[in-house]
């Protein structure tokens, strides 16, 4: 299938990139049919997961006595991450024994944490690349010869400070990842699988208790107020549904939820996905549970009228209208339980910038003190 370069996100045209995995099978594969066939080339072909055939441009070439080295330069599309622009490279060493053996040399990551696809011990080269791999090489390695394949990034140490490598248990380098061989630009997809690969990774250590917070803010209140080990935090970003799911999927029991009132009071409206874009009604959200507070109406009105939450919590100071806060922390609970299917108990706490912590229910107290008592 001819692959498709571009694709439209949100009206615009951006262009697709290749995964880590891609360019480790391009390199591979060029370093061998160059070491094969002793001639050099400039550029590869490969099948990806993704059903497409793509061409990726072959670097560096280095030949020794018996073998020869290669890289492709990693291409991120318009969804650049901390990968983007880096050079992975291959080394194909012909060897006695039939077959194909990949090693990980300098840059790759050893996985040190249970959890993820690969065992403990064991170079950060996940199944779908390592297949890609072994299927590339073993199209033009001749019949009953055998190769060492050895991948190499020498940026890759220094790049893993700037993923999630090192809170996944991944020391000394970058994974080779990819389940598409493709890139696709602004991926919430890739995002999300790499936020569960955290509750992946406490589910396999025993944990059955999760602490989950959207963001920064969150996590730093969470360690500094409420004194919760770092280790059992997880991030959601906006997908906070999701997240819950996954705690479901991976046998969590029960969920401590910690946000900003403005993203949680769009989960006391049954809205999982909190992205503004997709849902922005904190202003109408807030107005209903004040007037369920008792509001006047000209309170009401301002409300609706208010362009951020730190204002309509202004509005409700004033108003002397504080036990918004705990009914909105209750109603999250109860939507969270209610979204995992009843399979999950659901504490809630929200906090603001300025005022600290809103409020709290019965459910996070009690998850609270568990955990302390599990210190």
């Amino acid at each position: 299938m001819e692959f498709q370069p571009y694709a439209i996100v949100n009206g615009k045209k951006m262009r697709r990139g290749f995964t880590t995995g891609s360019c480790a099978a391009a390199a591979s594969k060029a370093a061998t049919m160059m070491l094969i066939e002793n001639r050099d080339i400039h550029s590869i072909e490969i099948d990806t997961p993704r059903g497409w055939r793509i061409t990726l441009p072959i670097q560096q070439i280095e030949r020794s006595s018996n073998a020869v080295k290669c890289c492709v330069v990693k291409d991120g599309g318009d969804d650049p991450d901390a990968t983007h622009g880096i050079h992975i490279y291959a080394s194909a060493r012909l060897i006695d024994k039939e077959g194909i053996v990949i090693r990980a040399g300098e840059g790759i990551g050893t996985v040190t944490r249970p959890g993820l696809q690969v065992e403990v011990g064991q170079p950060a080269v996940n199944p779908v690349p390592r297949q890609m791999i072994l299927k590339e090489v073993g199209e033009v390695l001749p019949k009953g010869k055998g190769v060492e394949i050895t991948l190499s990034i020498p940026e890759g140490v220094e790049v893993a400070k700037k993923t999630f490598n090192p809170r996944l248990g991944i020391s000394g380098g970058i994974s080779i990842l990819g389940t598409s061989g493709i890139v696709e630009p602004m991926s919430e997809e890739a995002w999300r699988e790499s936020l569960a690969l955290e509750l992946s990774m406490l589910a396999a250590a025993g944990h059955k208790n999760v602490v989950l917070v959207p963001g920064n803010y969150g996590e730093q209140l969470a360690i500094k107020s409420l004194h919760i080990h770092k280790d059992i935090i997880v991030r959601t970003s906006n997908f906070i549904g999701y997240m819950l799911e996954k705690c479901v999927e991976y046998g969590f029991e029960k969920v401590l939820l910690i946000g900003h009132l403005g993203k949680l009071v769009k989960v006391a409206a049954g809205i999982f996905y909190t992205h503004s874009h997709m849902a922005d009604a904190r202003a109408e959200i807030m107005t209903a549970y004040a007037a369920a507070q008792g509001a006047d109406w000209d309170t009401v009105k301002e409300l609706l009228n208010s362009n951020t939450t730190e204002e309509a919590v202004q509005l409700l100071e004033q108003a002397g209208i504080t036990g918004i806060y705990g009914m909105i922390a209750r109603r999250v609970g109860e939507r969270c339980r209610q979204k995992s299917g009843c399979k999950l108990q659901v504490g809630t706490v929200i906090f603001t910038l300025e005022k600290g912590i809103l409020a709290m229910d019965d459910t996070a107290k009690s998850i609270l003190q568990e955990l302390k008592q599990c210190e």
